[in-house]
Protein backbone atom coordinates (compact mmCIF):
# COMPACT_ATOMS: atom_id res chain seq x y z
CA UNK A 1 0.00 0.00 0.00
CA UNK A 2 2.84 2.40 0.80
CA UNK A 3 3.95 2.30 -2.85
CA UNK A 4 0.47 3.31 -4.02
CA UNK A 5 0.29 6.19 -1.56
CA UNK A 6 3.53 7.71 -2.77
CA UNK A 7 2.78 7.13 -6.47
CA UNK A 8 3.15 10.65 -7.86
CA UNK A 9 0.80 10.16 -10.81
CA UNK A 10 -1.98 8.81 -8.60
CA UNK A 11 -1.67 11.76 -6.25
CA UNK A 12 -1.56 14.19 -9.20
CA UNK A 13 -4.73 12.71 -10.70
CA UNK A 14 -6.57 12.96 -7.41
CA UNK A 15 -5.52 16.58 -6.99
CA UNK A 16 -6.78 17.38 -10.50
CA UNK A 17 -10.12 15.71 -9.84
CA UNK A 18 -10.75 17.38 -6.49
CA UNK A 19 -8.52 20.43 -6.26
CA UNK A 20 -7.47 19.24 -2.81
CA UNK A 21 -4.01 19.75 -1.34
CA UNK A 22 -1.07 17.38 -1.61
CA UNK A 23 -1.20 16.10 1.97
CA UNK A 24 -4.98 15.71 1.90
CA UNK A 25 -4.74 13.58 -1.26
CA UNK A 26 -2.03 11.41 0.24
CA UNK A 27 -4.14 10.85 3.33
CA UNK A 28 -7.21 9.99 1.25
CA UNK A 29 -5.29 7.42 -0.79
CA UNK A 30 -3.84 5.89 2.36
CA UNK A 31 -7.30 5.63 3.93
CA UNK A 32 -8.80 4.01 0.82
CA UNK A 33 -6.13 1.54 -0.19
CA UNK A 34 -5.06 3.54 -3.23
CA UNK A 35 -8.54 3.47 -4.79
CA UNK A 36 -8.85 6.68 -6.78
CA UNK A 37 -12.64 6.99 -6.94
CA UNK A 38 -13.05 6.01 -3.31
CA UNK A 39 -10.53 8.67 -2.43
CA UNK A 40 -12.51 11.25 -4.43
CA UNK A 41 -15.65 10.38 -2.47
CA UNK A 42 -13.69 10.39 0.76
CA UNK A 43 -12.52 13.94 0.12
CA UNK A 44 -15.98 15.06 -0.93
CA UNK A 45 -17.43 13.69 2.29
CA UNK A 46 -14.79 15.50 4.29
CA UNK A 47 -15.60 18.69 2.41
CA UNK A 48 -12.00 19.08 1.34
CA UNK A 49 -12.75 19.14 -2.36
CA UNK A 50 -15.25 21.96 -2.11
CA UNK A 51 -12.94 23.87 0.21
CA UNK A 52 -10.15 23.56 -2.34
CA UNK A 53 -12.36 25.10 -5.02
CA UNK A 54 -12.33 28.31 -3.00
CA UNK A 55 -8.54 28.43 -3.06
CA UNK A 56 -8.51 30.40 -6.33
CA UNK A 57 -10.54 33.22 -4.84
CA UNK A 58 -8.54 36.21 -3.68
CA UNK A 59 -7.88 36.53 0.03
CA UNK A 60 -6.55 40.00 0.72
CA UNK A 61 -8.21 40.75 4.04
CA UNK A 62 -7.25 39.10 7.29
CA UNK A 63 -5.34 39.66 10.50
CA UNK A 64 -1.91 39.41 12.08
CA UNK A 65 -1.63 37.04 15.04
CA UNK A 66 1.18 36.33 17.48
CA UNK A 67 2.20 33.80 20.10
CA UNK A 68 4.97 33.92 22.70
CA UNK A 69 5.85 30.67 24.46
CA UNK A 70 6.35 30.64 28.26
CA UNK A 71 9.74 32.03 29.13
CA UNK A 72 9.62 34.57 26.27
CA UNK A 73 12.41 32.82 24.36
CA UNK A 74 10.29 31.80 21.36
CA UNK A 75 7.80 33.93 19.49
CA UNK A 76 5.96 33.89 16.18
CA UNK A 77 4.12 36.33 13.96
CA UNK A 78 1.59 35.06 11.41
CA UNK A 79 -0.51 36.68 8.69
CA UNK A 80 -3.72 34.80 7.95
CA UNK A 81 -5.85 36.02 5.05
CA UNK A 82 -9.53 35.75 4.18
CA UNK A 83 -11.71 37.34 1.51
CA UNK A 84 -13.69 39.97 3.44
CA UNK A 85 -13.16 42.25 6.40
CA UNK A 86 -16.43 40.92 7.80
CA UNK A 87 -14.87 37.49 8.29
CA UNK A 88 -11.60 39.03 9.49
CA UNK A 89 -13.56 40.52 12.40
CA UNK A 90 -15.36 37.25 13.12
CA UNK A 91 -14.61 35.74 16.54
CA UNK A 92 -14.21 32.25 15.07
CA UNK A 93 -11.68 33.55 12.53
CA UNK A 94 -9.74 35.36 15.26
CA UNK A 95 -9.74 32.18 17.36
CA UNK A 96 -8.43 30.25 14.35
CA UNK A 97 -5.58 32.70 13.76
CA UNK A 98 -4.59 32.65 17.43
CA UNK A 99 -4.61 28.86 17.36
CA UNK A 100 -2.46 28.79 14.20
CA UNK A 101 0.08 31.14 15.78
CA UNK A 102 0.29 29.06 18.97
CA UNK A 103 0.55 25.83 16.99
CA UNK A 104 3.42 27.13 14.85
CA UNK A 105 5.18 28.57 17.89
CA UNK A 106 5.12 25.14 19.52
CA UNK A 107 5.92 23.22 16.33
CA UNK A 108 7.12 25.03 13.18
CA UNK A 109 6.41 21.92 11.08
CA UNK A 110 2.85 21.47 12.34
CA UNK A 111 0.14 20.59 9.81
CA UNK A 112 -2.67 23.13 10.19
CA UNK A 113 -4.38 22.14 6.93
CA UNK A 114 -7.26 20.22 8.58
CA UNK A 115 -8.09 23.23 10.75
CA UNK A 116 -7.87 25.57 7.75
CA UNK A 117 -10.15 23.38 5.65
CA UNK A 118 -12.69 23.13 8.47
CA UNK A 119 -12.67 26.92 8.80
CA UNK A 120 -13.20 27.36 5.05
CA UNK A 121 -16.22 25.08 5.24
CA UNK A 122 -17.65 26.89 8.25
CA UNK A 123 -17.05 30.47 7.12
CA UNK A 124 -17.51 30.01 3.38
CA UNK A 125 -14.41 31.96 2.38
CA UNK A 126 -10.94 31.16 1.14
CA UNK A 127 -8.54 31.24 4.10
CA UNK A 128 -4.78 30.99 3.80
CA UNK A 129 -1.69 31.41 5.91
CA UNK A 130 0.25 33.95 3.87
CA UNK A 131 3.46 34.07 5.89
CA UNK A 132 5.00 33.56 9.29
CA UNK A 133 8.16 34.62 11.10
CA UNK A 134 9.61 32.85 14.11
CA UNK A 135 12.26 34.15 16.51
CA UNK A 136 14.13 31.96 18.97
CA UNK A 137 16.36 33.78 21.44
CA UNK A 138 19.90 32.48 21.78
CA UNK A 139 21.42 33.35 25.13
CA UNK A 140 20.03 36.08 27.36
CA UNK A 141 17.22 38.35 26.26
CA UNK A 142 13.60 37.91 25.29
CA UNK A 143 11.18 38.06 22.39
CA UNK A 144 8.03 40.18 22.56
CA UNK A 145 5.09 40.90 20.28
CA UNK A 146 2.50 43.58 19.76
CA UNK A 147 -0.69 43.50 17.71
CA UNK A 148 -2.11 46.90 16.89
CA UNK A 149 -5.81 47.62 17.30
CA UNK A 150 -7.75 45.90 14.52
CA UNK A 151 -5.00 43.28 14.12
CA UNK A 152 -3.89 44.74 10.78
CA UNK A 153 -0.35 45.40 11.99
CA UNK A 154 1.82 43.15 14.13
CA UNK A 155 5.35 43.33 15.51
CA UNK A 156 7.80 40.72 16.77
CA UNK A 157 11.11 41.83 18.30
CA UNK A 158 14.11 40.28 20.02
CA UNK A 159 15.82 42.43 22.64
CA UNK A 160 19.07 41.24 24.19
CA UNK A 161 20.64 41.91 27.56
CA UNK A 162 23.74 40.69 29.38
CA UNK A 163 21.64 39.01 32.05
CA UNK A 164 18.26 37.32 31.98
CA UNK A 165 17.66 38.82 35.43
CA UNK A 166 17.45 42.23 33.78
CA UNK A 167 14.73 41.04 31.42
CA UNK A 168 12.48 40.38 34.41
CA UNK A 169 12.59 43.98 35.64
CA UNK A 170 9.65 46.25 34.98
CA UNK A 171 11.94 48.91 33.51
CA UNK A 172 13.23 46.48 30.89
CA UNK A 173 9.74 45.21 30.07
CA UNK A 174 8.51 48.78 29.62
CA UNK A 175 11.41 49.49 27.28
CA UNK A 176 10.49 46.45 25.18
CA UNK A 177 6.85 47.56 25.06
CA UNK A 178 7.96 50.99 23.87
CA UNK A 179 10.13 49.42 21.18
CA UNK A 180 7.26 47.31 19.83
CA UNK A 181 5.03 50.40 19.70
CA UNK A 182 7.80 52.31 17.92
CA UNK A 183 8.13 49.63 15.25
CA UNK A 184 4.38 49.46 14.72
CA UNK A 185 3.98 53.24 14.43
CA UNK A 186 7.18 54.29 12.62
CA UNK A 187 7.64 51.33 10.22
CA UNK A 188 11.44 50.99 10.31
CA UNK A 189 13.10 48.74 7.76
CA UNK A 190 16.34 47.84 9.57
CA UNK A 191 17.68 47.95 13.11
CA UNK A 192 20.90 49.86 12.37
CA UNK A 193 22.68 51.56 9.49
CA UNK A 194 24.99 48.58 9.18
CA UNK A 195 22.01 46.39 8.25
CA UNK A 196 20.84 48.63 5.40
CA UNK A 197 21.55 46.82 2.09
CA UNK A 198 24.56 48.43 0.42
CA UNK A 199 22.80 48.60 -2.93
CA UNK A 200 19.95 50.59 -1.38
CA UNK A 201 22.32 53.04 0.31
CA UNK A 202 24.33 53.49 -2.90
CA UNK A 203 21.20 54.16 -4.92
CA UNK A 204 20.02 56.80 -2.43
CA UNK A 205 23.40 58.52 -2.55
CA UNK A 206 23.28 58.72 -6.33
CA UNK A 207 19.77 60.20 -6.22
CA UNK A 208 20.85 62.83 -3.71
CA UNK A 209 23.94 63.72 -5.75
CA UNK A 210 21.68 64.28 -8.73
CA UNK A 211 19.57 66.69 -6.67
CA UNK A 212 22.49 69.00 -5.91
CA UNK A 213 22.60 72.02 -8.30
CA UNK A 214 25.54 71.86 -10.72
CA UNK A 215 28.68 73.85 -10.05
CA UNK A 216 28.96 73.08 -6.34
CA UNK A 217 32.44 72.10 -5.07
CA UNK A 218 32.87 68.33 -4.63
CA UNK A 219 33.37 68.65 -0.87
CA UNK A 220 30.12 70.60 -0.54
CA UNK A 221 28.27 68.06 -2.67
CA UNK A 222 29.38 65.24 -0.41
CA UNK A 223 28.42 67.21 2.69
CA UNK A 224 24.94 67.84 1.29
CA UNK A 225 24.60 64.18 0.29
CA UNK A 226 25.65 62.94 3.74
CA UNK A 227 23.13 65.27 5.34
CA UNK A 228 20.39 63.79 3.19
CA UNK A 229 21.63 60.28 4.01
CA UNK A 230 21.36 61.03 7.73
CA UNK A 231 17.73 61.97 7.15
CA UNK A 232 17.23 58.79 5.12
CA UNK A 233 18.68 56.63 7.88
CA UNK A 234 16.59 58.39 10.53
CA UNK A 235 13.48 57.26 8.65
CA UNK A 236 14.33 53.61 8.01
CA UNK A 237 16.74 52.59 10.81
CA UNK A 238 15.03 51.83 14.11
CA UNK A 239 17.81 53.07 16.40
CA UNK A 240 18.08 56.35 14.44
CA UNK A 241 14.36 57.11 14.59
CA UNK A 242 12.91 59.70 16.93
CA UNK A 243 11.17 58.06 19.87
CA UNK A 244 7.42 58.44 19.35
CA UNK A 245 6.91 59.24 23.06
CA UNK A 246 9.72 61.81 23.07
CA UNK A 247 10.64 63.14 19.60
CA UNK A 248 13.69 64.93 21.05
CA UNK A 249 15.26 61.54 21.81
CA UNK A 250 16.31 58.82 19.38
CA UNK A 251 15.79 55.13 20.08
CA UNK A 252 19.57 54.77 20.33
CA UNK A 253 19.63 57.45 23.03
CA UNK A 254 16.72 55.80 24.82
CA UNK A 255 18.58 52.49 24.96
CA UNK A 256 21.77 54.21 26.14
CA UNK A 257 19.74 55.84 28.92
CA UNK A 258 18.33 52.48 30.01
CA UNK A 259 21.77 50.84 29.83
CA UNK A 260 23.12 53.47 32.21
CA UNK A 261 20.18 53.15 34.58
CA UNK A 262 20.30 49.34 34.67
CA UNK A 263 24.05 48.86 34.30
CA UNK A 264 23.35 46.76 31.22
CA UNK A 265 24.19 46.28 27.54
CA UNK A 266 20.71 46.15 26.06
CA UNK A 267 20.46 45.80 22.29
CA UNK A 268 17.74 45.34 19.70
CA UNK A 269 18.80 42.25 17.79
CA UNK A 270 16.09 41.90 15.14
CA UNK A 271 12.43 42.53 14.44
CA UNK A 272 9.58 41.73 12.08
CA UNK A 273 6.70 44.00 11.19
CA UNK A 274 3.72 42.60 9.29
CA UNK A 275 0.90 44.62 7.77
CA UNK A 276 -2.05 42.80 6.25
CA UNK A 277 -1.91 42.68 2.47
CA UNK A 278 1.36 44.60 2.07
CA UNK A 279 3.55 43.83 -0.91
CA UNK A 280 6.19 41.25 -0.11
CA UNK A 281 9.81 41.41 -1.19
CA UNK A 282 10.84 38.96 -3.89
CA UNK A 283 11.50 35.56 -2.35
CA UNK A 284 9.65 36.39 0.88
Amino acid sequence: MSELVIDAQLVKTLREKTGAGLMECKRALAENGGDLEASVDFLRKKGVASAAKKSDREAKEGVIAQAILPGSKVGILVEVNCETDFVAKNEDFRALTDSIAKTFAENPAADIEPARVAAVQKMGENIRVRRQSRIEVQGSGLVAAYIHSGAKVGVLVEVGAASDATTQTEEFKQLVRDITLQIAAASPVCVTRDSVPQALADREREVYRGQVPPGKPAAMVEKIVEGKMDKFYSNICLVDQSFIKNPDQTISQLIAEKNKALGETISIRRFERFSVGEELAAGA
